[in-house]
């Protein structure tokens, strides 16, 4: 287990399977596990803002190896800070299903299972979305958000330990930059690894996404700098992995491959 989950956790399974929110499929206040019962493995993963690229990050990757997440047997479902608009947009963007994500317009069960609020300095004079924006920049420049900074600067470097990420016929668009095609990374410096520039690409094109429909991904801005956290239970509803993240661009314990948690 994540050496992130600790003995004195509460009860996460109980807690989330008495919680309910509403519905991004649907627009219901539905228990969120509805439909959990039966299953191999249960990931629950509690998302931040809808419009924070983290999340639009994560759900790539959930897309990128959904046959696998679908071999191995894993339901998922999400809880995301926003409203329904907000879901739907998400939703339609990164192809994550609506009916597997519901919404929490005010962070509440990222308090009762005690994730990172983000920093949280207290600004006078400013109003409560002024001190959000401020705290928020304060966490991109890596202030009270541990590994933001070498993550964004891997975006930019390559990784080798990484997986290569636009496939060479693959087309990139929607970034205001002229369409980008996988196969210039790859005769640029090879192939079979995350290149130099091809994540920040990606990135980009999350960013020209968000920024394009702010106020849709982000209702209120009061709660920019919380932070989420991903719960993987077995059959038996017992917590076996979890992960709190503890920054920007800290959604996963290996950046690199986000998802090799849920394998092992």
């Amino acid at each position: 287990m994540n050496t992130q989950t600790r003995s004195n956790s509460p009860d996460i399974y109980s807690i989330l399977s008495q919680t309910q929110r509403l519905r991004v499929s649907d627009g219901q206040i539905k228990p969120v596990l509805d439909g959990c019962s039966n299953t191999s493995q249960l990931l629950v993963l509690i998302w931040s803002q809808l419009g924070d690229f983290d999340n639009l990050e994560y759900a790539w990757w959930l897309q990128r190896e959904k046959e696998l997440l679908s071999s191995r047997g894993i339901t998922i479902r999400a809880i995301g800070i926003g409203n329904r608009n907000s879901g739907v947009k998400f939703c339609e963007y990164t192809g994550f299903p609506q009916e597997w994500l519901f919404v929490d317009a005010i962070a509440e069960i990222h308090a009762i299972l005690g994730l990172y609020r983000g920093l949280s300095i207290q600004f006078p004079i400013l109003s409560t979305s002024q001190k959000a924006w401020l705290n928020l920049m304060l966490m991109c420049a890596g202030i009270g958000s541990p590994g933001t900074l070498k993550e964004v600067f891997r975006g930019y470097t390559g990784d080798r330990k990484a997986p290569q990420l636009i496939a060479d016929s693959e087309v990139v668009d929607g970034t205001h930059l002229p369409p980008i095609k996988g196969s210039f990374f790859s005769n640029a410096v090879g192939e079979g690894f995350q290149r130099p520039f091809e994540l920040a690409t990606l990135r980009l094109r999350n960013m020209t996404e968000v920024l394009s429909n702010w106020n849709t991904y982000v209702p209120n801005s009061s709660y920019l700098t919380q932070r989420g956290g991903t719960f993987l239970f077995d059959s038996q509803g017992k917590l076996i992995y979890e992960h709190r993240d503890r920054g920007i661009l800290g959604f996963a314990e290996n950046m690199s491959n986000p998802l090799t948690c849920l394998f092992v």
